[in-house]
């Protein structure tokens, strides 16, 4: 960031600067008026983000990771974390997360209550996008899973059908959550507590921030969330087991999304990159790994044998490693990675990503519907025609997405004749 000048320091309120001129070393001596937090915002490099379709094709190659995995196929062994332990859902937590702070730092430098204005309805809309979900599987699935004793869809609702009540009144608390319908709560949650989160970064930086979400991890590690859920279960009289709150411990999974906020925020500026043999480092534990998770290493070196080290939904000490190791495996290979995902329908389908990820879920359902008895995965035409329908419907929802955009776009501005400014979207965080 450029040099200031003590004049200008002092005329945007900024009390004094620690170390190097990066943003969140800036301490505002107290709240400033409008137009000045606008110029501050400035000085300290919060300008307008532009899109940037790397992320939409890489959200693409999540929503299409994610789909494959959750189809009831034998594709979903295939690409059930073949990579190590990671999965299309940290890097779907990490990047929503990422483009919610590349979007909303300049507003959190210039003023509060409308970023949380913003925030908290872009978390509605999620919401409503979640309840609407709600309401097809305690319909149409529910009803469909008793009446033709479909197995798959009775376990996954099984909680609903015993004590619909509770479950109805937990699900709209983002209590109750089945699964593969406990993701955009998580999302809800994390948008509503972010507005606090940026300014505190903006003005007071985010070594406080970090410190105190990898505590909360480390309080996962040991019970905090079984605590939280009795304290819940007392107050609300909501007598849901722990496990039908959903698969995710939130404690735990808080740290993707704080470190996704911070690496989105300190985007374009000031922002300290690891030393080249940390990249060879990664790559070294990411095959160890790998290892790992095809049982290469031995009997003492397997998932098993590692347990909760290495779980997924409370993001054990030992996945956290694998992750960290992967995600700079994907910034080493970025260019490589551009070159072979920057492509459609992937841009397509992360332009799309809400509602993508909305309908790839309602195909699910139809593919859980489909299995009877204890068959756990469809074979053959079965099979093939689920996935190509998927697919087939996902590109279309994607493509009715965009072209109602540009039709808004087109009717609310019509004097312009050339495309309007690039447009962040949000994916899983709105839009």
């Amino acid at each position: 960031m450029r040099d200031l000048s003590d004049a200008t320091l002092r005329g945007l309120g900024v009390l004094e600067i620690f170390g190097t001129a990066e943003y969140w070393s800036l301490k505002v001596k107290e709240p400033l008026p409008v137009d000045r937090k606008r110029q501050l915002s400035s000085v300290l490099g919060f300008e307008r983000v532009q899109r940037r379709p790397e992320i939409d094709a890489l959200r693409g190659v999540f929503l299409v990771w994610m789909t494959l995995t959750h189809l009831p196929t034998h594709l979903s062994d295939l690409v059930n974390e073949p990579f190590g332990f990671v999965s299309s859902a940290e890097g779907f937590v990490f990047l929503s997360a990422l483009l919610v702070a590349r979007l909303y730092i300049r507003q959190a430098a210039e003023t509060g209550a409308a970023l949380r204005t913003k925030l908290w309805k872009r978390a509605l809309r999620i919401y409503s996008y979640h309840l609407m979900l709600l309401a097809f599987a305690f319909t149409m699935a529910a009803a469909f899973a008793e009446l033709a004793h479909r197995l798959a869809l009775i376990n996954l609702l099984n909680f609903y059908l015993a004590h619909p009540f509770d479950a109805i009144v937990g699900s709209l608390l983002l209590i109750y959550c089945p699964p593969l319908l406990d993701i955009l709560p998580m999302y809800v949650i994390f948008l509503l507590i972010t507005p606090f989160l940026l300014p505190i970064a903006v003005h007071r930086g985010w070594k406080g921030i970090l410190l105190a979400s990898g505590s909360v991890w480390l309080l996962a590690q040991f019970g905090l969330r079984a605590w939280v859920h009795h304290v819940v279960v007392h107050v609300t009289a909501l007598h849901i087991p722990l496990q039908d709150t959903g698969s995710f411990n939130l404690f735990a999974w808080q740290m993707v999304w704080v470190s996704g906020l911070c690496i989105g925020a300190a985007e374009g500026r000031s922002f300290r990159r690891p030393p080249r043999f940390a990249y060879q480092v990664s790559a070294l534990i990411c095959i160890f790994f790998v290892g790992v998770r095809h049982n290469w290493l031995g009997n003492h070196l397997t998932q098993q044998t590692l347990g909760l080290q290495l779980d997924k939904w409370q993001l054990g000490p030992l996945r956290l490693v694998n992750l960290i190791a992967f995600a700079c495996v994907i910034y080493w290979s970025r260019k490589l990675l551009t070159r072979l995902f920057l492509i459609e329908p992937f841009i397509m389908l992360g332009k799309a990503s809400l509602q993508v990820f909305c309908a790839h879920l309602a195909f699910v359902f139809v593919g859980l519907a489909l299995l009877y008895g204890t068959v756990s995965q469809l074979h053959g035409f079965d099979a093939v025609g689920l996935v190509a329908l998927t697919f087939v419907g996902l590109i279309f929802v994607a493509l009715r997405k965009i072209r109602r955009e540009r039709q808004i776009r087109t009717t609310t501005r019509p004097e312009l004749t050339v495309d309007p400014a690039p447009h962040i979207h949000l994916g899983l965080t709105g839009d």
